[in-house]
């Protein structure tokens, strides 16, 4: 191998790590942005109260024939 080869393969080797790890850190801001988004849904869905002037035995059952 000549000194070329080996310079050549060390940048590529040393590229690759730095691809990785940009990979890498897209991949756990998107799981941040993602499970803000699901917090801010289930807080959503905690704080909708059930309508005021329905029957107490609405909604305790599903129908699931078809």
């Amino acid at each position: 191998m000549d000194v070329m080869s080996i310079a050549k393969l060390a940048t590529s080797i040393a590229d690759t790590g730095t691809r990785q790890d940009v990979g890498i850190a897209m991949l756990k801001k998107a799981q941040d942005v993602q499970a803000t988004t699901a917090t801010q849904l289930l807080d959503a869905v905690q704080a909708a109260s059930p309508a005021p002037n329905l029957p107490a035995h609405l909604g305790k059952n599903v129908n699931t024939t078809a």
